[in-house]
């Protein structure tokens, strides 16, 4: 791969990064806020609180994941190997560098793992 390529996904994937964790961190002082709402209230608070914390809970644990993608992407940078599918070993489209820049794997291998998920 080209250099001003990986220089531009590497830009692009720490400002993602970033992005991520500012999030979590303002997802757990959300957690921090809901933990005081269940003492008092109403029935219906409280379900509506159990409600937040679920979704912010399931929507940290998608960000989660996607930070390990984002890091692992940012250590193939630097290992040289950033492109090339981790299943079949072919590069990776830059198009889909593009729009996905964590991706690890080529679209065949990505269907291929969603069909057998």
């Amino acid at each position: 791969m080209k250099k001003d390529f990986l220089d531009k996904q590497k830009k692009k994937l720490t400002a993602e990064r970033n992005e991520l964790v500012d999030s979590l961190l303002g997802r757990n002082d959300q957690f921090e806020k809901l933990g005081g709402a269940t003492e008092s209230g109403d029935d219906v608070d409280i379900a509506s609180d159990t409600i937040d914390r679920t979704l912010l809970n399931s929507l940290g644990e998608a960000d989660q994941f996607r930070l390990k993608l984002i890091d692992s992407a940012l250590d193939r940078i630097v290992q040289g190997t950033y492109g090339t599918c981790l299943e079949c070993g072919e590069q990776i489209a830059e198009a889909r560098l593009e729009a996905i820049p964590y991706a690890p794997f080529c679209v065949n291998c990505q269907a291929k793992y969603e069909r057998n998920r």
